[in-house]
């Protein structure tokens, strides 16, 4: 299966009077960077998390989003502070004496003072809320994976289309390529000829000549080479996903491919190759902006 790198997914999950809910959206990256946003109790969890949702991605710059909700009433509790109280108190009682005034400390004054009576959160039941947690970690994870499948056929689909078209470009040139030579001969000999007026021309010379243009414009090696990288991107997303993924792979192919159309351009004189070398560029820029969507 070819993956693409953007994806989105979503689950919620309800255990007794726990609430948990998961959502996951990446973009493009060259490495797998899981950036999690979720509540400070769960940090505990922060390595199990990472490992659950590995399985579900390789590559790619994907936010985690993680809610929590608990509709129980035990989920915080007051906390009475006495040795704070009891500070206060005799701080009050101090400030009484060296005043000189009346300590009308009364317990409704004294409870407002910071830190008296605080809100405290009961501990979470880590097997409890691993259970539930774990469930919407690998429902979102799921749900993201097969937006990534998805929009990973129509990558495939449109890269095949693409790659079929660059192989026309390739026969092309291969069947224009000896032309080019016949022409530069018949050119050539005209030339000599006119030049020569009624003298012979030089056999000889003349097919030495072509050879050495022929050497010079010469491009066998770079269609061998195309055509070899073609078809094992074809291969590559016939193939799908592997355990490190497809995306740096077609990505290098993708180089050696616009290296050997470099070269082509480089070493024609021909209007009609330059052409189909050009649209060859055009074709493999094109491949290369939709590799680097694939996982």
């Amino acid at each position: 299966m070819v993956c693409s790198m953007t994806g989105f997914g979503r689950c919620e999950v309800t255990e007794g009077q726990r609430k948990y809910t998961v959502e996951l959206k990446s973009v493009n990256n060259r490495y797998l960077d899981l950036g999690l946003k979720m509540p400070k109790k769960f940090n505990a969890f922060e390595s199990a998390i990472r490992s659950e949702l590995k399985s579900y991605m390789k590559r790619g710059k994907v936010d985690v989003f993680i809610s929590y909700e608990d509709f129980s009433e035990s989920d915080s509790r007051v906390k009475y502070n006495k040795a704070i109280a009891e500070e206060y108190y005799n701080y009050l009682k101090e400030m009484s004496s060296d005043f000189g005034l009346d300590n009308d400390v009364r317990i409704s004054v004294l409870s407002r003072f910071p830190e008296v009576f605080t809100m405290e959160e009961e501990e979470l039941d880590e097997e409890e809320v691993w259970s539930g947690l774990s469930k919407a970690i690998n429902g979102a994870g799921k749900a993201f994976l097969e937006s990534r499948m998805k929009e990973g056929e129509f990558l495939s689909k449109d890269l095949s289309e693409k790659l079929d078209g660059m192989m026309e470009n390739v026969e092309y040139i291969t069947e224009r390529s000896p032309e080019i030579i016949q022409e530069y001969k018949t050119k050539l000999r005209e030339k000599i000829a006119d030049l020569l007026e009624d003298k012979q021309v030089d056999e000889n010379r003349l097919a030495m000549e072509v050879t050495i243009y022929a050497d010079k414009v010469c491009v066998d090696e770079e269609l061998t080479r195309l055509r070899s990288h073609i078809k094992a991107t074809k291969e590559a997303l016939l193939k799908g996903d592997d355990k490190d993924g497809i995306g740096r792979k077609l990505d290098f192919l993708a180089q050696e491919m616009n290296r050997e159309a470099n070269t082509i351009l480089s070493k024609s004189t021909d209007l009609k190759i330059s052409d189909r070398g050009i649209a060859l560029k055009t074709d493999i820029e094109k491949v290369r902006e939709q590799i680097q969507n694939i996982e």
